[in-house]
């Protein structure tokens, strides 16, 4: 006689053998058919195949299945689900060892592919050789990689092999911009976002995803300022730390994307990169519009491109040049923003070996500039005895004066 049989399954599982906390718990229904779980009040979900929601928990259940790869991408697939499907066989489509191992309602643990080895070596190892089937595993293998880097994993070597393989095949190519983007969004929130672009790089990937950000590896930079030398290297260095200060994923992607501009530098040039600040917007462009990445994110991104190595001279800059860089920064509407390229700027200066507690006074000498000149008002009689752009000119006189005042007294 068929019975129903619930596990829990996937990260919760893996989480809990790691002492981590759970974000969330997902089940799979093993000897149930769709009509059964609807009777007894799961509401379905599921579009592509049969996942409801509980009806007290509101959690996810889904049907066991098995897939079958009939078409390129991670679209072409067909599923299967039936009372049928065994545990081990839903568990056997998963991608990584960690992620296919199961819990019975008495807590008992079902790890028929040694995920739980796995953890204890710490390492990212395949499930079967199916996992060349999708694409899409390569990224989540990357982001896995970047969240788990602080406890010591890192790819299987025989894993990573696999992805090469994938690279080569041209699947990777079939990937969707907006599935590329939701995970790389997630890879830049973890602890290490550098490694998810490591990762990526390792198995060929990087050059087909992300070209532009790839094209770093190799450039060099004048060793006076940058003792890592090679820009890939740097702009990894740098997202590190902007992890390390918690930053948004906006500003991690602004760090990401500054420098992209050094790619375009003539070899004849190196390692000097002139001129890179504007090369890098149109990258950044471009790569916004492939990967559909958010305005938001590109707002800050091309911000940071133009202008870092302003902000890195601020205590040298003049007044006016000072003040106009806070105008072409829309600080004084943008405050919060501003504050979020100025982490960028100083992820970038301690980004570099050896140079990661530098001091960098430019942040406060800027916030405090931009808080003088942002105090500036002119009253209402004032304002009546001005006419037009008067108003504007006499504004950034005073504005001006501000910053001077500062200028005289900056943070050191």
């Amino acid at each position: 006689m068929r019975m129903m049989r619930v596990y829990l399954v996937g990260g919760a599982v893996r989480d809990r053998l790691l002492g981590l906390a759970v974000r969330e718990r997902d089940w799979v229904v093993v000897g149930a058919t769709p009509e059964e779980l609807v009777r007894l009040g799961y509401e379905p979900v599921g579009r592509e195949f049969p996942v409801f929601l509980h009806p007290t928990t509101r959690e996810e259940y889904a049907l066991a299945r098995q897939e079958r790869k009939v078409g390129p991408g991670y679209r072409g697939f067909t599923t299967q689900f039936a009372p049928s499907v065994t545990l081990e066989e839903d568990l056997r489509r998963r991608d990584l060892t960690i992620n296919a191992m199961a819990q019975d309602e008495s807590g008992t643990l079902i790890d028929p592919y040694g995920g739980r080895a796995d953890l204890e070596a710490r390492r990212l190892r395949h499930v079967s050789e199916a996992f060349i089937e999708d694409p899409v595993r390569i990224l989540r293998v990357a982001r896995f990689a970047a969240r788990f880097a602080p406890l010591g994993f890192r790819v299987a070597d025989e894993t990573l092999a696999l992805m090469r393989r994938i690279t080569e095949s041209g699947e990777v190519r079939t990937l969707v911009p907006e599935r590329v983007w939701q995970e790389t969004e997630r890879a830049l929130g973890e602890a290490h976002p550098e490694v998810f672009f490591e990762v990526l790089r390792a198995c060929g990937a990087l050059a087909v995803i992300y070209p532009e950000i790839d094209a770093l590896f190799g450039v060099p930079q004048p060793p006076r300022w940058h003792p890592e030398i090679d820009t890939g290297l740097h702009v990894m260095l740098a997202l590190r730390y902007a992890a390390r200060r918690a930053a948004s994923s906006a500003v991690r992607f602004a760090v990401l994307t500054h420098d992209l501009g050094k790619a375009q530098t003539p070899r004849s040039e190196w390692p000097s990169h002139h001129g890179h600040e504007e090369f890098g917007v149109p990258l950044i462009n471009e790569l916004c519009d492939r990967l559909k990445v958010p305005n938001g994110h590109r707002e800050l991104a091309v911000l940071a491109a133009r202008h870092h190595t302003l902000v890195h001279r601020a205590l040298e800059l003049r007044p006016a040049t000072l003040l106009t860089l806070l105008e072409n920064c829309d600080a004084f509407r943008r405050p919060e923003r501003f504050g979020e390229l100025l982490l960028a700027c100083e992820a970038d200066a301690r980004g570099r070996t050896g140079r990661e507690e530098a001091p960098y006074p430019q942040v406060d000498y800027l916030r405090q500039a931009l808080a003088a000149a942002a105090r500036v008002t002119l009253t209402e009689s004032e304002r009546g005895e001005l006419e037009g752009v008067e108003i504007g000119a006499e504004l950034r006189r005073r504005r001006l004066a501000a910053v001077t005042e500062v200028k005289s007294d900056p943070v050191r």
